[in-house]
């Protein structure tokens, strides 16, 4: 959109005006861009215009600093109850596509997210020991993530009958050229979500309910962001909560079970 002017000329304002069209455009997945995806265009934008700025020494400030960004909220902490689990795979597997059951049950087991599993090829998957490694990772750093329980039996029964024309996990069709690139299961969960009844509920939300599951079973801030790949505990954080609230039913049910000798004789006593 602004490719065509010059350097000199591209001043905030003129940024503001774009960043606004861009915030009006429909899309394909509704009427308008979000704020928080606008947002992610001037990021990119301004590192660019770093980078012309402090290595290249073409301008003497960096316009995009100066350009207001849409309010952000702290994201979605939706997770999905035993009941609404149960429903979503019951759903899954009565899908036409053969890959959404251990995509979603990959997702629920271990908290990658949807990029990382999608571009799982079979060389990063180590069924003997249990263990995938991830290469490419939003935040760049090489990860491992085990590989365990009802997650490695079906990606084991995945393996038996695997395509053989290509190396990823979840390829999609062949294109005119014949290149293979991994499916994009967004239409077939939708539809599994619509169909299990369930609202307000995305893909990424596997991966809270991944992050959950880790808090109530007693995991650690720092556990949880080893685990889902997080940079540091801020994001962990989010689901201490949890954690405590689970550590305090399992200490209330510990006392009753160890003290309730002592209230029924106090109980007796009393009576007597």
């Amino acid at each position: 959109q602004i490719g065509h002017y010059l350097l000199c000329d591209v001043t905030p304002s003129l940024l503001a005006e774009y960043r606004d069209k861009l915030r009006r455009n429909s899309t394909h997945q509704g009427p308008q861009r979000s704020g928080p995806t606008c947002n992610r265009y001037l990021a990119a934008l301004s590192s660019a215009f770093s980078l012309a700025l402090k290595e290249w020494e073409w301008l003497s400030d960096n316009p995009v600093r100066k350009v207001g960004r849409f309010k952000e909220n702290q994201g979605r902490d939706r997770f999905l109850t035993d009941e609404e689990r149960q429903r979503l795979l019951l759903a899954c597997a009565n899908s036409s596509n053969r890959y959404l059951t251990p995509i979603v049950i990959l997702a629920l087991a271990t908290g990658m997210r949807k990029g990382e599993i999608m571009g799982l090829r079979w060389k990063d998957v180590d069924l003997q020991r249990g263990l995938i490694v991830l290469h490419k990772t939003k935040n760049r750093q090489k990860r491992n993530v085990p590989l365990l329980g009802h997650a490695h039996e079906v990606i084991s029964d995945l393996a038996k009958v695997r395509y053989i024309h290509t190396e990823l996990l979840f390829p999609g069709k062949p294109d005119k050229t014949g290149a293979i690139k991994p499916m994009d299961p967004r239409s077939a969960f939708e539809r599994a979500v619509e169909e299990a009844e369930i609202e307000d509920f995305v893909f990424h939300g596997l991966r809270h309910c991944a992050a959950s599951a880790l808090a109530m079973g007693g995991a650690s801030e720092r556990e949880i962001m080893e685990v889902l790949g997080h940079k540091s505990t801020s994001m962990a954080q989010r689901y201490s909560h949890l954690s405590e609230s689970h550590t305090r039913g399992v200490v209330e049910r510990m006392n009753k079970q160890i003290f309730s000798s002592h209230a029924e004789a106090d109980d007796a006593e009393s009576a007597s």
